[in-house]
């Protein structure tokens, strides 16, 4: 992979950033049920990542770069309880 593939590939990753930030109305239970990851899957993901190259990071700082705050801050200020619903599709959804 190029630098320059890498360059464009974190410009996209600090624009979903960017976007999911901006849209903090769309709850992570939306994100599951429509796309099978959320903001705390982005975390983990990053958590990972840093960690397969040799940096050690804990779950709560990779939270605090995909929020933008922490993560205990972030719910709550901006996580709604989960409707039955969403509950329900969610759990159909682990099966």
């Amino acid at each position: 992979m190029s630098a320059r593939n890498i360059e464009i590939e974190a410009a996209v990753f600090r624009r979903l950033l960017k976007h999911l930030d901006e849209h903090k109305e769309v709850q992570n239970i939306d994100l599951m049920n429509l796309a099978g990851f959320c903001r705390n899957c982005l975390s983990k993901w990053y958590r990972a990542a840093a960690e397969e190259r040799g940096i050690d990071m804990d779950l709560e700082a990779a939270r605090e770069l995909v929020y933008g705050m922490s993560y205990g801050e972030w719910k709550a200020r901006y996580q709604r309880e989960a409707s039955p619903q969403q509950v329900q599709q969610f759990q159909a959804q682990q099966q």
